[in-house]
Order: C-alpha cells, then structure tokens, then sequence
C-alpha cells in the first residue's frame, strides 16, 4: 500500500520485520511446550530463546530464499544462524510451513481488527457529538435526490451512528473468529505433533485452537473478515457521499472544513472542491476490491493448495491498511465539518410549503375526502409551485375544495415545522439510549 494511504500503526503490523518475529514467536513457543511433553530436549527449547532480541536480517533471509524458494525454510536457516545448528534442530518439529503462515496471518489480522475496533470508535464518539450538537437543526430530507420532508441534521448523524455501531459489532465479531491458530501438522492430523504444542502456542498469541484445520485454517474465516471490512468500507462511502452532496454549490448545507492556504483546483481559484469525501469513495472501492477474492480463497483442492497464498500477501495489508487511513480521515471530515443551517431553511423554502403536502393529503382524508380526490386536490396545487414558484399554502387557501373541506386555521396548522421533529428525542433515545 503506498504511504499517502496509510498511517505507521496498521503498516508496522504488515512489516517483514513484524511477520519474521511472529513467526519465531509461534517456533520458540512450540518447542517450549514439546519440551514440556518431553519430546525435545529442554535445552534445545531454551537455546531458541537466545534470538528473543535478534532483529532478523529481511535481506538475509530473502537471499536464502533466493536459492531455497521457500519463505518458511529461509526463515529458520536464518534462525539457525542466530541459535545454532545443532540447538536448532528440533525448531519446526513435527510442523508444517501453513502451520507458521496461517497462524501468524490471523495474529496480524487480529492485530489489524483491534486497531480497526480503535478507528471506530473514534469515529462513533464524532459522530454522537455531532449529532448531538445538530439534534434540532432543520433541514429538508430528501428521495430521490427531490425535497421529501423536514428531518435534522442531527438525525442524519445519528443514522450514520448506528450504522456505524453495527459495523463496530461486525468488526469485533469478525476479531472473534479470524483469532484462532492451527498447530496441527501435514493435513492436519497431528499425526506428528502433540495437540498440546497447539493449545500451547495459541493460548500465548492469543488465539484460540482451530477446531479442525487440514493443512491450513478454513479459508471461510477470512472470507467473513474481508466481507466486513467491505461493509464498513461501504458505510464509510454512505456518509462521504451525503457529505459531499451537502456540498455542492447550489446545495451548501455542509462541508468539508477548508484550511488556511488549501487550494481547490490548479485552474479556478474560488473552488473549494470535498476532495476528502471523494478520496474516501475511491478508497472504499479498493476495500471491496478485496471481498471477492477473498471469498474465492474458500475453495482449495483437497486439504489445501496455495491459490490463497498470493492473494493474501496483497489483501491482508491493502485492505486494513486502507481502511484503517480511510476511517481515520473520515474521523477528521466529520469532526471538522461545516454545518450551515440557514442554507438548509432556504432550501426547504426554495418551493414554499411544498414539503407539508403530506399532512394537508391526511387531512384531507380524515375529514371525509376520499384519498384518490385527496390527493388530486393537493397534487393540483402542489404542480402549481413546482411551476410557477408560488406559495403551497396560499394556492391551498384559495382552493375551494381545500377550503370546503378544512378552515384556514386547520390549512395554517398543517404548516407547522415542530410536527415533523416531535419524535426526535425518541429516536434518539433509541440510537444513543436514555439520558
């Protein structure tokens, strides 16, 4: 992933250096619990921990792999270099190379998905007090791109908040299942290797034991893993696309928050272009760029080839390390962000009254007018502001069957804004709970 996209914490859990350390760590534990069953020497055990502060050597091992063609094995002769041939000859007994490999992927995973966790509920914690601070301003809600009817701005936040909190139970749902290690040895039967060295190395990586793994962890646990990062990546695009509606020119009911010497474009220079909320569109489609191979990995030969191999060495860091800038950034647009709640009224007034048209077609209906006459009888004058830009309400009072119908103090009544925010608190209560 290239660094204009990412931010040093995710980057470091991709490292060479990161991934060589874990792979040692899951090797030296594992020879401390064949020791405890007495299948290797204690001393051979204890002599793995003299690398416990080596820096492996990433240009070393990749030169070994040069001639070995083959990451693991590079590895441990490097390792052997540090420990000693004859101490580490017991390192990797009974072990094979997806042994290493998966394990470490879902410490890196599980590493990422806390961090991931951590994005979240920074974003959670913007989005409340947004919404909080905007519970009541007024703005036009829209359908289909078309003024529908009044909401606040503080609900918008508050539905961006819930759907985030969801995508926060997803993320720590999906942590939950991709922590789990595999110890087991060719095909998985721990033909070779006690299931203890498992329990062992997972118990001190903290995962969990994979119930039944064959050569490599069940490849549906990723796939679930990626799946939701392309969920949040989704999300995230829900709200930079409302952001960035807000903020075209005839619109202007928000922005993104524009520093002291930006510059909007090479060429115009009044522009103040969501540059922000448009990268964040860009970046979820490369998160879900990422789901749909990882749902291909689910189908290996037998127990296992290494089609998913190449595949994750590409999706495992592109996708957190993306996601985790992109929730970031977000974190940041949100919490900056320019509200302008006089601009939303005169948007909602653009066609006057027009939005009330709802409550005056059941009015209608509950004086005694059929629904069907109703609605012509409001349609009728509600064509009439789209057209000529002249008052809902005023056409409404000079309607003689509105009129026939409903006084002009019940027409006034139906004008009136409290009506549509009556509820506000109650929804809040139920996206934030009580107090």
């Amino acid at each position: 992933m290239i660094s204009r996209y990412s931010r040093p914490d995710m980057v470091a859990i991709w490292s060479p250096e990161t991934k060589f350390r874990i792979w040692y760590e899951i090797e030296a534990h594992a020879c401390d619990a064949m020791a405890d069953l007495g299948v290797i020497p204690r001393e051979n055990a204890e002599a793995v921990w003299k690398a416990r502060d080596v820096e492996f050597d990433v240009a070393r091992i990749d030169e070994i792999e040069a001639v070995t063609k083959h990451d693991v094995i590079a590895f441990l002769t490097h390792l052997a270099e540090h420990v000693g041939s004859e101490e580490a000859r017991f390192v990797h007994q009974g072990m094979t190379s997806s042994d290493v490999l998966d394990t470490c992927f879902n410490v890196q995973l599980t590493r990422a998905a806390d961090l991931l966790i951590a994005d979240l509920e920074g974003l959670l914690a913007a989005l409340k007090r947004r919404a909080i601070e905007h519970k009541d301003t007024i703005r036009i809600g829209r359908s289909h791109g078309i003024h529908a009817e009044p909401t606040t701005m503080g609900l918008t936040f508050a539905r961006f908040y819930a759907e985030m909190d969801r995508n926060l139970s997803r993320m720590r749902d999906a942590r939950v299942e991709i922590a789990t290690g595999a110890i087991s040895g060719a095909v998985g039967t721990f033909a070779n290797i006690d299931p203890a060295v498992e329990e062992h190395v997972c118990d001190q990586l903290g995962l969990v034991p994979e119930p039944i793994s064959t050569q490599v962890i069940p490849r549906d646990r990723h796939a679930a893993f990626f799946a939701t990062l392309g969920v949040i990546a989704s999300s995230i695009e829900n709200i930079a696309i409302e952001i960035r509606h807000m903020q075209r020119t005839e619109v202007l009911e928000g922005a993104e928050f524009f520093s002291m010497g930006q510059k909007g474009s090479s060429a115009m220079p009044h522009k103040k272009n969501p540059v922000l909320t448009e990268n964040l569109t860009g970046l979820a489609r490369m998160v879900r760029a990422a789901v749909i191979p990882a749902m291909e990995n689910v189908a290996l030969w037998h127990e296992r080839d290494i089609s998913h191999s190449s595949v994750e060495r590409m999706i495992g860091p592109d996708a957190t390390i993306t996601l985790d800038f992109a929730l970031a950034r977000l974190t940041g647009v949100v919490d900056k962000m320019l509200i302008f709640p006089e601009n939303m009224i005169e948007n909602m007034n653009k066609f006057p009254g027009l939005v009330m048209s709802q409550r005056v077609l059941l009015a209608l209906t509950q004086v005694g007018v059929s629904r069907e006459d109703a609605y012509a009888m409001v349609q009728r004058n509600a064509l009439k502001v789209w057209e000529h830009r002249t008052d809902f309400k005023e056409e409404l009072l000079a309607d003689p069957d509105v009129t026939a119908a409903l006084s002009p103090e019940e027409i006034e009544e139906k004008f009136d804004l409290g009506y549509h925010t009556k509820h506000v608190d109650t929804i809040f209560a139920r996206v934030f709970g009580q107090g």
